[in-house]
């Protein structure tokens, strides 16, 4: 099985849509690599990528339910399909079938024992 780059991608619940989204470009020089409407904007600081999603039934008084699922980038496009081949091949469940997206990243959902979202992501901004 091919090396992966680690996990370079987040993707957090958040109740304050546009607080965390001026939080992370304007305080933390993240740029906006998309934005597909107003509830969803994908961060980049050139390395690492960062999702934002609304959540407004948040309770920010519990730290549960924050994270919505985490990414492990791939080194080549044809890896993410790789990894689907093996996770599958091990009785994984998966949660989101190999899919293309709109920004040009290719990618699959899986659970972890503890039900984790885990997604394998290859993304042409951030395969090195």
């Amino acid at each position: 099985m091919n090396e992966t780059l680690g996990i370079k991608h987040i993707a957090l619940k958040v109740k304050n849509f546009a607080d965390c989204l001026n939080f992370y470009t304007k305080l933390l020089g993240m740029a906006i690599d998309w934005q597909p409407d107003n509830e969803n904007a994908y961060l980049t600081n050139g390395r690492d990528n960062l999702a934002l999603h609304l959540d407004e039934s948040l309770d920010l008084k519990s730290k549960h339910n924050r994270l919505d699922h985490f990414g492990i980038m791939m080194k080549e496009k044809d890896d993410v399909d790789e990894w689907f081949k093996f996770i599958s091949s091990n009785n994984i469940t998966i949660y989101k079938k190999i899919q293309d997206h709109r920004d040009g990243s290719r990618s699959f959902y899986c659970y972890d024992p503890d039900l984790n979202i885990v997604q394998f992501l290859w993304h042409p901004k951030l395969n090195k």
